[in-house]
């Protein structure tokens, strides 16, 4: 859903994050979802069929959500860091192997199923465009975990267009 996190870019980072429920329940509310939940309202935008009227409302739920997380004083970036942050010291602490397992697994599924629709091995169909996209979105996570997130040097670019 990289789309939402260019067209709303606050709800749409924090969506996938820890904030992900208060994010689903601005955006629910301002389209009308009667779940309120991260997963009914991926749904709806994952539909691809928002009219520009739910395209609007979701610009008001950015600016909703945006003075709550004022208001509230959270620093999003604190809270993504302090995330990846536990996670990785958890990996360090019980030196598991089945986040290394499921990493080669994502990888291996995904550019597996990539290079199967490359060379016509496998019919494209709505299900295994959703798995890819799943799987895509997955595998980022993953290289963020292991290599770190490009948050900051996505700033750095910013401010040097900003110059």
């Amino acid at each position: 859903m990289n789309w939402l996190k260019e067209l709303v870019p606050l709800i749409g980072t924090a969506l996938g994050g820890p904030l992900g429920g208060a994010a689903a329940s601005f955006i629910a509310d301002k389209l009308g979802i009667e779940e309120k939940t991260v997963e009914a309202v991926s749904d709806v935008l994952n539909t691809g069929k928002l009219s520009p009227d739910q395209l609007e409302k979701l610009k008001l739920a950015e600016i909703d959500f945006k003075k709550f997380v004022e208001a509230n004083k959270i620093d999003l970036e604190r809270i993504a860091a302090a995330d990846r942050d536990s996670a990785r010291k958890m990996q360090g602490d019980t030196r598991s192997r089945i986040p290394g397992a499921l990493a080669i697994f994502v990888t291996l599924g995904f550019f597996g199923i990539l290079l199967a629709i490359m060379f016509n091995q496998v019919e494209k169909t709505d299900a295994l465009l959703v798995m890819i996209g799943s799987l895509g979105t997955a595998w980022t996570s993953i290289i963020a975990f292991y290599f770190g997130s490009s948050h900051g040097s996505q700033q750095k670019n910013e401010l040097l267009a900003a110059k």
